[in-house]
């Protein structure tokens, strides 16, 4: 009994009820315009003291409703609407005007459905109830038995007086059973009559797939950046505790770096919350790129007591701009891998060429007693690092390898030059014939 008066009178049975009286109050104007035309053809009958007159003018004005549902917004507000009272998951309907011959013919069924389903539920909302009532407080009320109050004769005898309240109460549970049906069937054939089409559905597909091609990029950027900073922080706040005594000047070197290495990377990070709050970032810092960046990365990293030898046998100044960042990306998170899993007491080497219009970009290392950088367990929730890269080489149409090799992990990513386009980048300062040289 709780189940089914939950099913007749519960709150997504009175939403749904709601919907059919938005529906029925939508139908009236329709239901007026016939009555105008039903009306003359009738001889000019009064149409709305003639049952069969009144359900005329109705099945007249339900083509007009089909008509005026070809209007845009129609479809959206009706999605809307089911959503919010018929209980639809919002991902089944369509929020778009209806385009195409099969959308508008489905959307004019729809509202035909919602109107004719919801006028006749609506006509008997109003007509039920009081006559329920009545029925229910006949036995109670004599004045209910007089003939001038209109119900018929019968109901004079004690039988039916016995009968009434139950007949009353037996009516309403038939007009919450009657909304509660229309109600389901609405809901369940909404998807059908205002669920996106194919066109939508693939139109929805690619804006998922741009989206989560920002949100990895987005990720990707955020885990090199603020995960290389933090890593590199902290050994950098380690070697100027350790060292503070001993060699200040090392230490004031350690915590300079540790303000830059901070500053750059608020600097990064308020540019990707940018994209994040407006899709843009204008006024932010610029992406970084091997050309104007790498001295700087290797300066920070060094900072901290890692010892890196960097050889660059190209001129980072003629890499197209795309290729410049994800390659500064690529070498920064190669020394963040380093800098969490080999430690401070290895020496990594760094070399950037280019070779059959590819740049090469390798990171080498010693292994530790651990597994060197290729182990992930030293760090929870490691391994995204060399993913990031895997997925920035693969998007440019490049490779990325990283494994052990004799006893040395080694990170080798290649990336095209041909096909990048774009201005390139001078970082202030250099002098491009010269910066092709062993930085170490």
């Amino acid at each position: 009994m709780t189940a089914l008066a939950r099913l007749l009178f519960g709150r997504r049975a009175r939403l749904r009820w709601i919907h059919l009286i938005l529906g029925g109050a939508l139908a009236m104007p329709y239901v007026l315009v016939g009555s105008v035309v039903v009306g003359p053809l009738a001889g000019d009958a009064d149409v709305f003291h003639s049952l069969t007159l009144q359900l005329a003018s109705f099945a007249f004005g339900l083509p007009l409703a089909a008509v005026t549902s070809l209007f845009p917004l129609t479809r959206p507000l009706e999605s809307w609407v089911v959503r919010w009272l018929c209980g639809v998951e919002a991902d089944r309907l369509a929020y778009g005007p209806a385009r195409t011959k099969g959308e508008k013919g489905r959307t004019a069924a729809w509202f035909t459905l919602h109107l004719g389903a919801g006028g006749i539920i609506a006509g008997m909302s109003l007509a039920v109830p009081p006559f329920a009532a009545a029925l229910i407080a006949l036995p109670f009320v004599p004045a209910l038995r007089d003939e001038r109050a209109g119900l018929p004769g019968v109901l004079q005898d004690a039988w039916a007086l016995a009968l009434a309240p139950v007949a009353g109460a037996a009516m309403l549970v038939a007009l919450a059973g009657c909304a509660a049906g229309c109600g389901a069937l609405l809901a369940r054939w909404a998807p059908a009559l205002l669920g996106p089409s194919s066109e939508d559905r693939v139109a929805a597909a690619e804006a998922r797939a741009a989206d989560l091609a920002v949100r990895n990029r987005l990720a990707r950027e955020l885990h090199d950046s603020v995960g290389h900073a933090l890593s590199a922080v902290t050994l950098q706040a380690s070697a100027a505790r350790r060292l503070l005594d001993t060699d200040p000047e090392f230490a004031r070197e350690a915590l300079a770096a540790i303000e830059d290495t901070t500053r750059r990377t608020v600097g990064e990070l308020d540019a990707v919350l940018g994209v994040l709050r407006d899709g843009d970032a204008p006024g932010t810092a610029p992406a970084p790129t091997l050309a104007a960046d790498l001295d700087g990365l290797l300066r920070r990293t060094r900072a901290g007591g890692l010892r890196v030898t960097a050889t660059v046998a190209t001129d980072p100044e003629a890499l197209p701009p795309l290729v410049s960042r994800e390659a500064y990306r690529t070498v920064q998170e190669g020394l963040s891998n380093a800098l969490r899993h080999a430690g401070g007491e290895v020496t990594v080497a760094l070399r950037v060429d280019v070779l059959d219009d590819h740049l090469r970009i390798t990171v080498e290392n010693p292994l530790g007693e651990a597994g060197g950088t290729g182990d992930t367990s030293r760090r929870p929730g490691g391994g995204h690092g060399l993913r990031g890269i895997a997925d920035r080489a693969r998007l440019l149409g490049g490779a990325a390898e990283a494994g052990d090799v004799g006893g040395t992990w080694r990170l080798h990513v290649r990336l095209p030059l041909k096909g990048a386009e774009g201005s390139r980048t001078t970082p202030p300062g250099r002098d491009r014939e010269t910066y092709a040289k062993d930085t170490a």
